[in-house]
């Protein structure tokens, strides 16, 4: 069905006795859609009647939104998300917005990427998520054509359609599937049900895939609206995205440090994080009290700033950009106030490894063992960690936890 023609059926014959609040919030996110973006009035019209549809739909088969009796109020707080989230999209840019989605799926599914009886390198993990997001992608471009009445050859062809697209597939991602005692996210039992699935020969169906082949006769890979989306969410970075690919780098080397210590748990917590939730939704997803969550977050911190400041200080800064090169980020008043608190064995340190010397050829130099130097390195970067976040940003907490 084309998007132009539906946008023309009434509202009232789509949602009936709901018709006046549906026409507010349509109107309102039409107006809001014009208002921020270079999309055409008839593109905001057609995003903007999509999302009114969906929220509507959700709150009528919502029971708890029925049983609260304020319906209206639920589909305006449900529209204006949807709203944020399709702009935040859209002022990101077709680069930016694919390189956010691709980073925050990944992060959501690393850890259940792990085909059995394979002992997978972290690059070897990469390769698998990459290919998973895919098939995911197409998986929620199918979804999101059925769930909006839209013909199979629907396909993104503007900025904005691109964001309510990427949109949905975020939350398409994050819904939760009931089952026995619990809740997951739909990514993460497809993710574990992909990685069980991985045959011997994987690499080979992932170069049959890539070109274009189609072993289940579906016609999936050959169509447009495939090969615009691999080309649009999943091409190699360009230069200016350079710290988005750190980002991912970081966020996945993290996921990763926190398994190889056996923190599980924590490497969970981190993930919830990413998605924004907030502390009560966390507790009641991981089964804990406050007091256990705290506890969790504070355990999760502290292996958080031993990868920052030790096992990947120089990605981390990199990603901060807060090299040594940079002065670790510091402002020249910053800088002066910094170096009068080092010691004078500290002062010696940091101007080797600004000089780029080798961590043995140091140690020798200052006579100090690798573990007196890796302690003294560690409160180096605490020092100058703790100066940037307290006067840069007003408090001693970090703000890229």
């Amino acid at each position: 069905m084309n998007s132009a023609a539906t946008a023309t059926i009434p509202f009232a014959n789509i949602l009936g006795e709901n018709s006046k609040g549906v026409e507010v919030i349509f109107q309102l996110l039409s107006r809001e859609f014009q208002q921020s973006t270079k999309a055409s009035e008839q593109n905001c019209h057609d995003v903007a009647r999509r999302i009114t549809t969906e929220v509507y739909r959700i709150c009528q088969e919502s029971k708890r939104i029925q049983a609260s009796g304020s319906v209206e109020s639920s589909a305006m707080t449900l529209a204006r998300h949807r709203l944020q989230q399709c702009l935040r999209y859209y002022q990101l840019g077709s680069n930016r917005g694919r390189v956010e989605l691709h980073s925050t799926l990944s992060a959501i599914i690393y850890r259940y990427i792990n085909p059995p009886q394979k002992q997978l390198s972290y690059q070897g993990r990469l390769t698998i998520i990459e290919d998973f997001l895919q098939s995911f992608y197409l998986e929620a471009l199918n979804a999101f054509r059925r769930e909006n009445q839209l013909g199979a050859t629907y396909r993104p062809q503007t900025l904005l359609e691109l964001s309510e697209y990427m949109a949905f597939t975020e939350r398409y991602g994050k819904r939760r599937i009931p089952l026995p005692g619990r809740q997951q996210q739909l990514i993460i039992l497809r993710a574990q049900t992909f990685s069980q699935q991985q045959p011997p020969e994987t690499s080979v169906d992932i170069e049959q895939a890539a070109e274009g082949s189609n072993n289940e006769g579906d016609g999936c890979w050959e169509e447009p609206a495939v090969h615009q989306l691999r080309s649009t969410m999943a091409t190699q970075a360009e230069p200016e995205l350079e710290e988005d690919t750190l980002r991912s780098v970081v966020v996945t080397e993290l996921m990763n440090y926190l398994e190889e210590r056996q923190q599980s748990d924590c490497a969970n917590y981190f993930s919830l994080r990413l998605q924004d939730l907030s502390a009560q939704e966390i507790e009641s997803i991981l089964g804990l009290t406050p007091r256990q969550r705290d506890y969790l977050q504070q355990r999760f911190k502290y292996h958080l700033i031993r990868f920052a400041l030790l096992h990947r200080w120089e990605l981390v800064h990199e990603w901060l950009e807060a090299s040594l090169h940079t002065n670790l980020g510091l402002t020249p008043q910053q800088w002066q106030v910094y170096t009068a608190q080092l010691d004078n064995k500290q002062r010696s340190l940091l101007e080797l490894k600004q000089q780029g010397q080798a961590d043995e050829k140091i140690a020798k130099t200052l006579g100090l063992s690798m573990a007196q130097l890796q302690k003294r390195w560690f409160k180096i970067l605490e020092q100058a960690w703790e100066i940037r976040n307290s006067l840069v940003s007003g408090s001693g907490a970090s703000t890229h936890e």
